[in-house]
């Protein structure tokens, strides 16, 4: 009979934080396994030294490698994908005789921890049991006394090894946050905190819960003095009084308005690729306080230092631009923004949906920046689909019955005209591009063109040349933008696309 495999979480360096059926565990074991820093002891053997019995067989698990150099053809991640599977023989060959195994882990077993690699390669195995530890971020929080999270702050964990564009706007998007991996890292994380506005009030705790314990504001620590064991605590904004304010209601705002107020700039941020933002739109979002609009695209905007960012989920736009109108009210510089032209089904038409529904925000100046749209740029990847009249028509009916989206689309059938078709396919509309498909045929002949553009601009592109008639629906989705040709246009040498300029009276069907 096999052995048991057991991951049992100690805690963050604390013996007295060990719980009672980890304790009870490492106590009955045959085996106990622990992992050990190169050329060092093993911090969780330490925490855990008096539990171990007598008896049982001790496996140390030495890193071959930390960040260094190594020698092995696979690099760092070679060295350590070899190592892992060897500890996991190792321990696999005790599990087959029949003796229960305890692998140590500082902390918890599944948070970042070593501990995850050995479950990946034994769990379908061998029977498996895993008992949670007190994650060292709740030690550092309290070792600073300094509440985290309440109410409906969000709490972010964040590994310090992220790109710091990447770590600044996640900071600035979150309440709260905490900062692992530090050691090396740390200059690239300070500045990030720094880029996110949260250097003010972010905390840096040293070992926590171990004799050596620290803890000061990451603004006064010295970077060449911080140990792999360390993390950063950002407390919540509802917490700490000083973080992100939500704006005011339009009409408190006008009634106490403490700053002339300011233009809001609604842009357009282009398809996906940065070099398709134009330099009047960098240039704006520069200069700006503020930025709202949906997640993935306020996602887009580099963080920088005195920059507040406002994401939020899709079908919310004119909330979003009552957010901003109202930010503007108060004499903030604002931009709200858009993937691709944000006059183009972006949210533009939202920003003055919001002014026309409420006097309090007439007398915000609204000034509206182009940017690439996807239409423009699918046809230029294809070639000339759209050189000559052409119609732009989004199945989404979240907005407007299908009815009429459905009668646009007979009408421009009828009028053969180049069709763009935005929004196509959603996990909740799945029928509609069949739909489509029929009420084309019944106006154009099976084999016009058809472009299918998805992810265009993006490192995911691709573009697909088909017919009307072999267009395949279930291959549609969000991603995709379909560029439905006109009777004349065609496909040309090398496979471009291109509608003629010129049309003729027999073609146009007069």
């Amino acid at each position: 009979m096999s052995g048991r495999l057991y991951g049992v979480g100690l805690g963050p360096g604390d013996p007295e934080l060990v719980t009672l059926k980890a304790a009870r565990l490492i106590g009955a074991a045959d085996v106990v396994a622990y992992h050990a820093g190169v050329g060092k002891q093993s911090n969780a053997r330490r925490i855990a030294a008096d539990l171990i019995p007598a008896g049982a067989v001790e496996e140390e698990l030495r890193y071959p490698v930390t960040t260094g150099a190594t020698s092995h053809p696979g690099g760092y991640a070679g060295a350590l994908a070899d190592f892992y599977a060897e500890c996991g023989e190792r321990l696999a060959a005790h599990l087959e005789a029949g003796r229960d195994v305890v692998v140590l882990a500082e902390g918890d077993p599944l948070f970042y921890g070593s501990f995850m690699y050995l479950h990946d390669q034994l769990a379908e195995r061998f029977e498996t049991e895993i008992v949670p530890g007190v994650p060292a971020f709740a030690a550092a929080t309290a070792a600073t006394a300094t509440p985290l999270v309440r109410q409906t702050d969000v709490l972010t964990v964040l590994p310090g090894t992220l790109p710091k564009p990447e770590l600044a706007r996640r900071l600035a998007d979150t309440d709260a946050a905490v900062i692992m991996k530090l050691g090396r890292t740390f200059p690239a994380v300070r500045e990030a905190l720094a880029e996110a506005g949260r250097l003010d009030h972010a905390l840096y705790v040293e070992r926590a819960a171990m004799p050596e314990q620290r803890w000061l504001p990451v603004a006064d620590v010295d970077p060449a003095t911080v140990p792999y064991f360390s993390l950063v605590v950002v407390p919540g904004d509802s917490l700490s009084g000083q973080g992100r304010r939500a704006p005011r209601v339009a009409s408190e705002v006008v009634a106490d308005r403490a700053a002339p107020t300011a233009e809001l700039l609604v842009v357009g941020l282009g398809p996906g690729p940065g070099r398709w933002l134009t330099p009047e739109v960098e240039s704006a979002l520069a200069e700006v306080d503020h930025v709202v609009g949906y997640a993935p695209y306020v996602a887009r905007v580099p963080q920088r230092p005195g920059l507040t960012r406002h994401a939020s989920g899709n079908t919310v736009e004119v909330d979003r631009a009552r957010l901003a109108l109202e930010l503007a009210c108060r004499g903030e510089r604002v931009a709200v923004v858009s993937g691709g032209d944000a006059g183009v089904f972006g949210m533009a038409s939202a920003v003055f949906e919001a002014v026309d529904a409420d006097p309090a925000l007439a007398d915000v100046p609204v000034r509206v920046l182009p940017g690439v749209s996807a239409v423009q740029a699918v046809a230029a990847r294809a070639g000339a689909p759209v050189g000559a009249d052409f119609a732009v028509v989004s199945l989404s009916d979240r907005l407007k019955p299908w009815s009429v989206v459905e009668k646009r689309l007979r009408a421009i059938a009828e009028a053969d005209l180049v069709l763009a078709v935005y929004n196509p396919a959603s996990r909740s509309r799945t029928d509609q591009v069949v739909t489509m498909q029929k009420v084309l045929l019944e106006h154009r002949s099976p084999d016009t063109v058809v472009v299918v553009g998805r992810d265009v601009g993006r490192a995911e592109e691709s573009l697909e040349v088909t017919t009307l008639g072999a267009l395949d629906p279930e291959s549609i989705d969000m991603k995709c933008l379909l560029l439905v040709g006109a009777t004349s246009t065609r496909v040309g040498a090398g496979g471009a696309v291109w509608t003629p300029r010129y049309v003729d009276d027999q073609a146009a069907g007069v």
